[in-house]
């Protein structure tokens, strides 16, 4: 599903990626760690079409990363940032908003509801401006926005670095139970509970 083939990267004179092989079957549950600066959220911002390569091949579902094909790859991808990189506006308005260009208006009220509770979100939080919100509140909205998009494919960024730890054993539990393709960069320990996640050390 997912291919980087001999891939080489340099970002300001610095080679980041020498020769990259990586692969994601469809549905594979995949955790990447290492050190900071070895190139894990380049990975993801190639895989978005973000950062041209020099050299190499990197496909989704056998589509090259072109801009000829980026709108139709990127429409199948949840992308969480380290940063959550949302539009600071009131919460409610941006999920709202979300929800109807992403025609999911009329998605089923009892489900939003349920991943509200899910997530401990509530009143007081939705309609806070994205600014006022906490780094773990941030965190859970952009989780919040992946339930809701419901995507085939999610790259998450360290998404459980600010959550405490009965929320990271929920949302990894609930996470790699989902039938998609998971790729996550993370440091928290909690991913490695689970024995259906590949482990890739870099």
């Amino acid at each position: 599903m997912i291919k980087f083939e001999s891939v080489y990267f340099k970002r300001n004179s610095k080679e980041i990626f020498s020769g990259l092989n990586f692969f994601a079957k469809k549905n594979e549950k995949i955790l990447i760690q290492g050190k900071s600066g070895i190139g894990k959220t380049t990975l993801f911002k190639i895989l978005l079409g973000f950062e041209p390569i020099d050299k190499g091949r990197v496909s989704f579902n056998d589509l090259d990363i072109v801009k000829e094909h980026i709108k139709d790859i990127r429409q199948q991808i949840f992308y969480l940032s380290q940063d959550i990189d949302l539009k600071n506006e009131r919460v409610k308005n941006l999920l709202d908003e979300i929800r109807e260009h992403n025609l999911l208006k009329n998605q089923n009220k009892t489900q939003f509801e349920s991943w509200i509770n899910f997530l401990d979100l509530n009143d007081i939080i939705l309609n806070q401006s994205i600014k006022e919100l906490s780094g773990g509140e941030r965190q859970r909205i952009g989780l919040l926005i992946g339930f809701l998009l419901d995507r085939p494919v999610w790259l998450l960024d360290e998404p459980t670095s600010a959550l405490d730890d009965t929320m990271k054993n929920k949302i990894a539990d609930h996470i790699l139970g989902l039938n998609k393709t998971i790729i996550i960069i993370s440091h928290d320990a909690v991913w490695k509970k689970n024995n259906s996640i590949k482990i890739e050390r870099w």
